[in-house]
């Protein structure tokens, strides 16, 4: 049996850059593995990123619109009046959102004049009738001018039940019917409304209560004091 010949340096040295030939292929193959994974990684990197965007979008835009609906719902239900006419002995009402749509309304006058409430359909508005008599006796107990200077004040509950495209509504506030008023005691006087001014808004419950404080804080809520008392 022949023995191999051994091998020269030169097919050592053929034989070592094969070698080295075969790791650098395989270094390259690793490498492009690893940009591979990497690229993959980024790629799903990238698509969960862009999943979490479009989901806090699309959240924050649920809650912009939830906002503005919750701010529409707000000022639908948020009434103010004010006069859309005035004749002298009545004031005709109307919201100042066109879109607000009375239903009635009940107008409360502080206890102390004695006066019942007054209950309106379909019609906006307050009559002099309604409270001009009362309202001169207790201008008369507190001794207060026969003729007025400017335009005196006579506060008033509203609760007004209204609709908002189709949905309805409720609103209690407390307003400042504006009126002069003319004459003398002995011929008679002259109540004339002037307007009306919104002072605060309050709950239906508490109307009263609020009306009567703002009325005892008023010149005609105050009667004078008799002689020797």
């Amino acid at each position: 049996m022949m023995d191999e010949p051994e091998p020269t340096g030169e097919s050592t040295k053929e034989a070592r850059a094969k070698e080295a030939r075969a790791k650098e292929a395989a270094a390259i193959r690793r490498r492009w593995i690893t940009l591979g994974e990497g690229i993959a990684v980024l790629a799903v990197t990238i698509s969960a990123l862009t999943l979490y965007i479009n989901w806090s979008d699309k959240q924050e835009t649920r809650a912009e619109k939830a906002a503005e609906s919750q701010a529409a719902s707000v000022r639908a239900a948020r009434l103010v009046l004010h006069a859309d006419s005035v004749e002298g002995d009545r004031i005709r009402l109307r919201p100042t959102d066109p879109a607000q749509v009375v239903q009635s309304q009940t107008i409360l006058f502080p206890k102390a004049l004695g006066l019942t409430p007054v209950d309106t359909t379909g019609e906006p508005r307050i009559e002099a009738d309604w409270f001009a008599d009362r309202l001169k006796q207790a201008r008369e107990a507190a001794n207060l001018p026969d003729d007025s200077v400017g335009d005196e004040k006579l506060p008033v509950a509203i609760v007004t039940r209204f609709v908002v495209d189709g949905e309805p509504h409720e609103s209690a506030a407390l307003y400042d019917i504006g009126y002069g008023i003319t004459g003398r005691w002995l011929a008679g006087h002259r109540l004339s409304l002037r307007g009306l001014s919104l002072v605060d808004t309050v709950t239906a419950a508490g109307a009263q209560k609020a009306l009567d404080r703002r009325w005892a804080e008023m010149p005609a809520g105050r009667p004078a004091k008799k002689p020797g008392t």
